[in-house]
């Protein structure tokens, strides 16, 4: 195989005999593979890469013992011909500058994709480093130097698709609506109030494919949030990745104004009121045929409405709670909460920390053929079928208390309350434990035992909290470790004591910090865990329940009956290498255990 350094004369593509004898060459495969797989190589179509066809076999490379999946194959090709390898990161790719650069016809024709321009240079994704005759042209077209690097040959058609046709969708619909502005129009306002009179098309089919792009994208990238957020030039399009958000693309402001309204009619909102808040729902589908919802909100701002989505996967709900992050002591706690036949289990956190998956998680569990499952929401986060779920609608008067007042004639047996934040809601919670429903519900407080308190505070009195209460839940989310590029560290002693005094974890530790890598997206973390904290209702702990006591005695309590403490549960996921101390300490502060 031709390196680098060799003079090419004539463009030449890779052959998969060429490709099988380099791999055997370089030991990566064995001389019986090799024989046993050149006679039906023979008869591939020319059309699939040799890389491809090779990753197709699932040889394990006789080096290393990995998998010689693509992309490992991808980067043995990059050494091979000393060209840089790359794996191409949409979210990092500016799509309507690299598509300005060559016409989606001649990238085809050479199968390359460009990936980042400057005023200098331009940098150009290939799986064919001896096909170069169009690197003079381009020179000479762009007047830019050419960097060449080598990337996944699935990948590079897959984007090469995907980029031109999003710019080329974004850059009609802003031809569109160039053409459809009234004479003097010239403010973002004005074209605000083009959009209210129609003369913005929401079925423009440039619009319909942006908005399934994007969509669509999001899955792609495990995004849990969709924001789209008008500036006065070019809006911004971002994604919640992992519990950060990551900035995707940009359009022009008109054009994110008629995309807003194309999601709002799929939402079944009021698509002429742009002046006030709104809720909505979509349900759609996955790339692999999954059913999903997103929850819709609009937002007035400065610029035009600002959209967020969040995306419900209901593929969450069918993890087991070790999956969730539960040890094996907090799934035999939990269990023993939610299977007491009456009476109050709370869920506390922050927004964000991942109580509404718990509770589904715990219910789709207990609800069978033979129970009565009933919740009220405000809003429904997701529409279940084993759930009989009422939405709040405080515009006609029913609210949380209201909505548990008509349960109750409902025949349940559990009952999910969103939130109890008022005094009435928390008498009609009470009220429903005290006639023989399981009471599952939510409260804002930073721990469990500030559940109690925050109780007294609504209006509750201590000796109902001591008959109904069955146990409290706190949790928080923490980014874990990427598996393909964490590496082992050596903590500082006096680091690990801090985070886990008082207490001394014995055991084998095993520390590992982020590094990055393609997986990942360079972040070092990939997926999320909760850490937990339980406090189930022990008769020692409802003699701290008094009128007058406070949060600090009833955890002290906790504590010496053997509660684990959010912190060192975090720090147990330390330990076992799942994740970092920055990240367990970003949620949960130092101060806010002591």
């Amino acid at each position: 195989m031709a390196t680098r350094q060799d003079t090419v004369t004539a463009d030449r593509k890779l052959a998969l005999k060429e490709v099988v004898d380099d791999l055997l060459f370089d030991g990566l495969i064995d001389k019986k593979q090799a024989e046993q797989f050149l006679i039906p190589a023979r008869s591939s179509s020319l059309e699939i890469h040799p890389l491809v066809i090779v990753a197709q076999q699932e040889w394990d490379n006789q080096q290393t013992g990995k998998l010689l999946n693509l992309e490992a194959l991808t980067q043995w090709l990059a050494e091979k011909v000393e060209l840089p390898y790359l794996r191409i990161d949409p979210l990092k790719v500016d799509v309507t500058s690299v598509t300005g650069i060559m016409s989606a016809a001649y990238a085809s024709r050479f199968k390359i994709l460009p990936i980042k321009v400057d005023h200098k240079k331009v940098i150009i994704a290939t799986a064919e480093p001896h096909v170069r005759s169009w690197e003079n042209e381009l020179v000479h077209v762009s007047g830019l130097q050419i960097e060449r690097v080598i990337a996944n040959p699935v990948d590079i058609s897959r984007y090469l698709n995907e980029f031109y046709s999003v710019s080329h969708s974004i850059r009609r619909a802003t031809s569109d609506s160039e053409e459809k502005q009234i004479p003097g129009v010239a403010n973002f306002e004005q074209l605000i109030e083009l959009g209210k009179s129609g003369r913005l098309d929401t079925n423009d089919e440039s619009v319909v494919h942006i908005v399934d792009w994007l969509l669509q994208y999001a899955f792609d990238q495990r995004a849990s949030d969709i924001h789209l957020e008008p500036r006065r030039d070019n809006g911004y399009i971002r994604f919640r990745i992992d519990g950060a958000l990551q900035l995707v693309n940009e359009m022009p402001t008109p054009v994110m104004a008629v995309v807003t309204s194309r999601i709002k009619v799929l939402g079944r909102m009021d698509v002429v009121e742009k002046r006030r808040p709104q809720d909505g729902r979509i349900k759609t589908k996955t790339p692999n045929g999954s059913e999903v919802e997103l929850r819709l909100s609009t937002m007035p701002t400065a610029f035009g409405e600002k959209l967020v989505m969040r995306i419900f996967n209901p593929d969450v709900l069918v993890k087991d709670f070790s999956a969730l992050g539960f040890s094996e002591s907090d799934i035999t706690k939990w269990d023993s909460m939610v299977t007491v036949p009456h009476g109050i289990v709370l869920v506390t956190g922050p927004t964000g920390s991942g109580k509404t998956t718990t509770l589904y998680s715990t219910l789709r569990q207990l609800a069978k053929p033979e129970v009565n499952v009933c919740t009220v929401e405000d809003p429904i986060e997701m529409v279940m079928p084993e759930f009989n779920q009422m939405q709040v609608q405080h515009n006609i008067g029913l609210d949380f208390a209201t909505g548990i007042r008509t349960l109750m004639r409902q025949d349940p047996d559990i009952i999910m309350v969103g939130e109890i934040r008022d005094k009435e809601t928390a008498q009609m919670a009470v009220q429903a434990a005290l006639t023989g429903h399981l009471v599952l519900s939510t409260l804002h407080t930073n721990d469990v035992a500030g559940a109690i308190p925050r109780l007294r505070e609504i209006g509750v009195p201590a000796y109902l909290i001591n008959a109904t209460l069955i146990g409290v839940l706190a949790q928080r989310l923490v980014r874990t470790l990427c598996p393909h590029c964490k590496t082992p560290i050596e903590l500082d002693p006096d680091i690990w004591k801090s985070m886990t005094r008082p207490w001394k974890m014995s055991g084998k530790h095993e520390f590992y910090e982020a590094v990055g890598c393609d997986e990942c997206r360079n972040t070092g973390f990939l997926g999320r865990a909760g850490i937990y904290e339980l406090m189930p209702m022990t008769a020692s702990l409802r003699a701290t329940v008094t009128p007058d006591s406070d949060a600090s005695v009833i955890r002290k309590q906790a504590i010496k009956e053997g509660m684990t403490q959010l912190r060192i549960s975090g720090a147990r996921k330390v330990a076992m290498g799942q994740t970092t101390i920055e990240e367990v300490m970003k949620v949960v502060p130092p101060d806010e255990e002591l």
